[in-house]
């Protein structure tokens, strides 16, 4: 890892203690044990320090949207992460939270003793909050080490308001950029920690630091998200991540350019998931994709879609997916704060001609109707019920998903807002950098004007329900979810 890279993924506040029992890795996004660089940063402390690694991973009792959903699917990971730790000799506490502020205190009592904590950057959601106000608590040094993706998000110098300028950044820049994580940092830690006894009695660990991922949820807690939306099919955690990544890689990649768009084939990589949650990392997947590329043999950096990387076209139509369309939402999240969450970060162009039309006739639905599927449209009706039987809609849906809201809400505004509830209520990945790309996206963000003028729509590009069905296969689609 050269030092300007070091630099931009590691940052470090307050002061080392070097007479520490042991380094904590405060596991916060990128949860998983391979292909982390916050891992890896950890295990290469304690190696220079020669400390032991504790590991804490926990999961509130009350974040915003919080669910039966998402817990049970982070569990299913720390039973994943415990089995691996477990295996490694490295002490690790899984924390469920009973009840609204059951863990306070908890990160600070481990901390006492460690010579530094490690933790992850995440632009979105409660996690930059969070880290701020325990960097603010702590009496030792908090490195963050930033692992979303390829390029570090302190990376770029300014911001993108279309994805054809990022991925010319990209392209530019990526070879230089190039820091893969190891494969496994836990080779490297050293084990031999226990998690002080105070720490055990008052924050005792889920399932006795054992978790199978099936437990059921704490008394407190079960009564809590009574009613919130159930665990899906898909289970969460490292080992399903990578299983998922190797059948599509295997069975299905090679289509992926030709197939992805229609919901019959099933051509998707299901990945978005896990890596939310860090279960899976991206540089695992680009290990496969990128396994035959020579940065020597890339073309001019122009920003088209395809043909920079020479690679197949499979290759390449993933790469704009994970790279440019990933990264770019999670570099905007982080340059732009939580700004980038709401309605006021769509461009310019863009608010002003839905503003336009913000008294144009339209057909309005209740937040609940469309969260039930109770609208006339049978293909968005299906979307939805895909959504919240499985927490994903099928990418190509989701933009008409979205569009069709804009159509039925009272204004833009309450669509974004619409949106963004629907999203991070259902959806396994809600609450992503992405969620908010993709709710954006939909009101004009990362895009350009489009003409002719359209009534509600104004410049925003427009879609719809009788087009998707001419261009999409979605007949066996249908059969399933409508």
């Amino acid at each position: 890892m050269t030092p300007a890279i070091a630099t931009l993924r590691v940052y470090s506040t307050g002061d080392l203690r070097e007479d520490g029992d042991y380094v904590v890795y405060w596991m916060i996004a990128a949860r998983r044990t391979h292909y982390s660089h916050a891992l890896q940063h950890a295990a290469h402390l304690c190696e220079a320090l020669g400390k032991p690694l504790v590991v804490l991973e926990a999961i509130r009792a009350d974040s915003r949207w919080a669910s039966e959903r998402v817990h049970r699917y982070v569990i299913q990971g720390m039973a994943d992460n415990a089995a691996r730790f477990a295996d490694k000799g490295v002490a690790y506490h899984p924390y469920v939270e009973p009840s609204h502020g059951d863990g306070t205190g908890l990160l600070e009592a481990l901390a006492e003793r460690a010579c530094l904590v490690v933790t992850d950057t995440f632009p979105s959601h409660f996690l930059p909050r969070m880290v701020a106000a325990v960097r603010e608590r702590l009496d030792v040094r908090l490195d963050e080490v930033d692992g979303n993706g390829v390029i570090p998000l302190r990376a770029p110098d300014r911001d993108f308001t279309v994805a054809h300028s990022f991925r010319r950044w990209l392209q530019k820049n990526v070879a230089e950029l190039w820091d893969p994580p190891v494969a496994d940092p836990l080779t490297r830690a050293t084990a031999g920690a226990t998690i002080p006894g105070a720490v055990r009695e008052r924050w005792p660990a889920f399932a006795d630091g054992s978790p199978t991922g099936d437990e059921p949820l704490p008394a407190p807690l079960a009564a809590s998200l009574a009613g919130t939306p159930g665990p899906i099919p898909e289970r969460g955690g490292p080992a399903a991540a990578r299983e998922a990544w190797r059948t599509f890689w295997e069975g299905k990649f090679e289509r992926y350019h030709e197939d992805r768009s229609h919901p019959d084939d099933g051509v998707q990589s299901g990945l978005s998931g896990w890596l939310h949650f860090g279960h899976l990392g991206v540089h695992e997947v680009l290990a496969d994709v990128l396994a035959d590329w020579d940065p020597a043999t890339a073309r001019k950096a122009t920003g088209k879609r395809e043909g920079w990387w020479g690679l197949p076209e499979a290759s390449e139509a993933f790469l704009d997916e994970i790279l440019t369309w990933r990264e770019i939402g999670y570099i905007q999240a982080f340059r732009e704060g939580e700004n980038f969450a709401h309605y006021q970060s769509l461009p310019a162009w863009a608010r002003e001609s839905l503003a336009e039309h913000a008294g144009d006739p339209r057909e309005v639905y209740t937040l609940e109707q469309l969260a039930e599927s109770r609208t006339d449209d049978v293909l968005w009706n299906a979307a939805q019920r895909e959504l919240v039987r499985t927490g994903r809609i099928h990418n190509a849906l989701r933009m008409l998903w979205g569009k069709k809201v804009l159509q039925w809400t009272a204004s833009p505004q309450q669509a974004f807002a619409f949106l963004v509830e629907l999203n991070n209520r259902y959806a396994i990945d809600g609450r992503n950098p992405n969620s908010y790309s993709g709710i954006g996206w939909v009101l004009g963000r990362f895009d350009r004007a489009w003409g002719p003028e359209r009534p509600i729509f104004g410049k925003v590009r427009y879609m719809t329900s009788d087009s998707a069905r001419r261009k999409w296969r979605v007949k066996q689609y249908l059969s399933r979810f409508g």
